[in-house]
């Protein structure tokens, strides 16, 4: 079955920077988009940054909030999607999920928490 995996949220202050990690299985990781959400408490969960499937050339879209200081990739080999965050700041304190959809069906990670504070 589908399966992600995040890892690599925690406490970090502001201006610094964290990776974080989706390890992916259960299906053909590099036939498929894949997604990065975050959800801030009080707030609905939100588009943070996308990468198309290694076939479609890997092209990346992101949240306009987070243009110039996110970058998502992706390791075919290692089935892995990451998100670099840098420069951040104290409002991108949320979970950050990992998502994809698979033959018609939204599967999500359970979730990696960033708190961003002094």
């Amino acid at each position: 079955q589908v399966q992600l995996v995040e890892s690599g949220g925690g406490l970090v202050q502001p201006g610094r920077s964290l990776r974080l990690s989706c390890a992916a299985s259960g299906f053909t990781f590099s036939y498929y988009a894949m997604s990065w959400y975050r959800q801030a408490p009080g707030k609905e969960r939100e588009l943070v940054a996308i990468i198309s499937s290694a076939g479609t050339g890997g092209s990346t879209n992101y949240a306009d909030s987070m243009k110039g200081r996110f970058t998502i990739s992706r390791d075919n080999a290692k089935k892995t999607v990451y998100l670099q965050m840098n420069s951040l700041k104290p409002e991108d304190t949320a979970v950050y999920y990992c998502y994809t959809r698979v033959s018609r069906t939204d599967y999500w990670g359970q979730g990696t928490q960033v708190t961003v504070s002094s």
